[in-house]
């Protein structure tokens, strides 16, 4: 496939008479013309990252979205910037397939630069490379069936056997590194069009998320455990709650920038109230199960904790790592049972924010906006509820797991 997008960037650098370069979407290098010009300038500091390291920086690909690429359907010219980096001025050819933009196409300009005729011709390359990147990306989409079995086979010989299907499927790219995403409250039941081209594979999956639970309300950044704790934390039920799982492709372990602009498109198409989660980067297939607990405990985490933001790594989670993991039965301590009454909002909020503040009473008191003597008093009230002593840390340990747990 490699050779058919360097032919293809070979045929548009001759219509041209001009070396081009194309990147995929997410601005990761494809393919790229020969560069023989003895003019100094015609290798400018964007142009040279771009191809020596196969990616342009999250900054230079905003520069370049700003002039409209990512909805134009013709040539877009782009005026030289040294301050950017951008020394001489480009054309973009947008690369499409129907309504998706699938990458770009760049060149330098000159003057004079290529005339209506000799882009039109370009464009019509630029068209046959979207179609190949466009059946690259449905290649993606049709392995939702093997890819979800991964995902719920049981453990033993079932899992090894979807897990040989879809390494087969994948074919040596399985050997890869990657890193799994999953996206809560998913609108439908039909996989989603592929969010990033660096996509492996993707579908839907039922994520069984508990209903009916505490109202917890939102946190935020400056008062931790702000939510504010209510409702009688009864339960009623586990609901299956249809989710996105996502497997990307990854260049470096700590380069998580593909697996994040797909989380953030994905919980576009969602809407409002859906949340994502990102699993630690693993090589290989063999994990995957594992991946999508973390994926899958992070997505859960961020909407149970907003100061988490909408999308969270498991490796940022916390606590939420072991809670996650913990059997929904015990979701709802008895211990907190009184203290998550409509009636004792204000109390419940006062002791998540003291086991947030590490029990610390001048951090605790100027988090909430209180006295000091106040949120003493509001201490002895919760340790009258709980029948915990707040002095011990088992204790303190207890009641913080509990209060953290009811919000999953």
């Amino acid at each position: 496939m490699k050779g058919d997008y360097q032919e293809l960037v070979d045929e548009i650098s001759v219509l041209l008479g001009a070396p081009a370069t194309l990147e995929n979407r997410d601005f990761g290098l494809i393919a790229f013309g020969a560069h023989d010009s003895e003019d100094d300038t015609a290798m400018d500091p964007v142009r040279t990252r771009s191809i020596l390291t196969r990616r342009s920086t999250p900054a230079v690909r905003a520069w370049f979205e700003d002039f409209g690429i990512t909805r134009a359907t013709g040539p877009v010219r782009i005026p030289a910037t040294p301050d950017a980096g951008v020394n001489r001025g480009r054309i973009c050819l947008p690369v499409r397939h129907r309504s998706t933009v699938y990458g770009y196409v760049w060149l330098l300009d000159t003057d004079p630069g290529p005339t209506d005729r000799q882009l039109a011709a370009a464009m019509e390359v630029a068209a046959r490379i979207g179609d190949l990147l466009s059946d690259e990306a449905q290649a993606g989409a049709d392995l939702s069936r093997e890819f979800r079995a991964v995902l719920t086979a049981e453990r033993g010989w079932q899992r090894d056997m979807t897990v040989a299907a879809l390494r087969t499927a994948l074919g040596p790219s399985a050997d890869g590194l990657h890193a799994l995403v999953c996206v809560t409250r998913w609108p439908d039941e039909d996989p989603p069009a592929r969010p990033v081209a660096a996509t492996a594979a993707l579908c839907t999956v039922p994520l069984g998320i508990p209903e009916g639970g505490p109202d917890l309300g939102a946190g935020s950044d400056a008062d931790p455990g702000a939510g504010t704790v209510s409702g009688s934390g009864s339960g009623s039920g586990v609901a299956a709650v249809p989710t996105v799982a996502a497997l990307i492709r990854l260049r470096s372990a700590h380069a998580l920038d593909p697996a994040l602009t797909a989380a953030s498109r994905l919980r576009d198409m969602a809407g409002s109230g859906s949340t994502a989660g990102i699993a630690t980067a693993r090589r290989g297939l063999s994990e995957l199960p594992d991946s999508w607990h973390e994926a899958s405990a992070a997505a859960r985490a961020a909407a149970a904790q907003p100061g988490l933001g909408p999308i969270a790594e498991w490796a940022s989670i916390g606590p939420y790592r072991m809670l996650t993991a913990l059997p929904r039965s015990v979701a709802h301590d008895a211990v907190v049972r009184d203290l998550l009454t409509a009636t004792h909002t204000e109390l419940a909020r006062t002791a998540e924010v003291f086991l947030d503040c590490a029990g610390q009473a001048g951090r605790t008191a100027a988090a909430l906006g209180i006295h000091r003597q106040t949120l003493y008093y509001r201490l002895s009230r919760i340790e009258a509820l709980t029948g915990l002593d707040l002095d011990e840390g088992e204790d303190r340990l207890l009641l913080h797991m509990a209060l953290k747990g009811t919000r999953l």
